[in-house]
């Protein structure tokens, strides 16, 4: 299945998947409350060292912003115009913070350690009768793939431009989502080949098995 997923044993790899999730929650309730440039850019300080704990493949994975300059930039250009630029600058820190923040996340967090992480939310859908698994995996496959495919625009953006010289064109709207089918068919076809939502549990629970003695 096509991953974001960086191999490791790090302290963040080791976290429960659900505190984690937890954690960036309750950060995003926090961060909304707050318009102090300082605290932002101390909180991203904080999410850089936690990329840097992974090494060099961690930094990397840094790049990610590069997809989200031309939004960024388009919302403090709005905001410079309406004579609120600090406003803006907090705005987008927020953001930079935040989408951080939940790729680490990504990175560090295993598909069916995701996806048990999430299931007690929808857990009182089993008193309707209804499945809590498959609408946790939906959220589980977002969460997992939202950056990849800010990469693969990311990506695309820069092949444009070289190209054509300019930073953003709607061109890039057909490709992209070209793209988010291929994806789509290709995860469908991992997730059968591996029994759907029951099979990803099966790994889990193979996965968290004690050994015999």
């Amino acid at each position: 299945m096509i991953s974001i997923y960086l191999q490791g044993d790090s302290w963040l790899h080791r976290a429960p998947a659900g505190l984690k999730l937890f954690v960036v929650a309750v950060a995003s309730l926090l961060l909304f409350q707050v318009n102090s440039p300082l605290i932002f850019i101390a909180c991203l300080a904080g999410v850089v060292g936690c990329y840097a704990t992974l090494g060099s493949e961690g930094l990397k994975r840094l790049a990610l912003l590069r997809g989200l300059t031309v939004l960024l930039g388009i919302l403090l250009v709005l905001h410079w115009i309406s004579g609120t630029f600090w406003e803006g600058i907090s705005v987008v820190l927020r953001l930079v913070v935040l989408i951080l923040a939940a790729n680490l996340v990504s990175i560090t967090t295993r598909m069916d350690d995701m996806l048990e992480a999430v299931m007690p939310l929808f857990r009182p859908l089993g008193w309707f009768g209804l499945s809590a698994r498959k609408p946790a995996l939906c959220v589980a496959l977002v969460l997992r793939f939202a950056p990849y495919m800010m990469q693969i625009f990311s990506r695309m953006r820069e092949a444009y431009q070289a190209r054509t010289g300019a930073k953003n064109s709607w061109k890039l709207i057909p490709p992209l989502a070209i793209q988010c089918l291929r994806m789509s068919d290709n995860v469908a076809d991992a997730l059968q080949a591996r029994g759907g939502s029951d099979g990803l549990a099966g790994q889990a629970e193979i996965r968290t098995r004690p050994k015999a003695a």
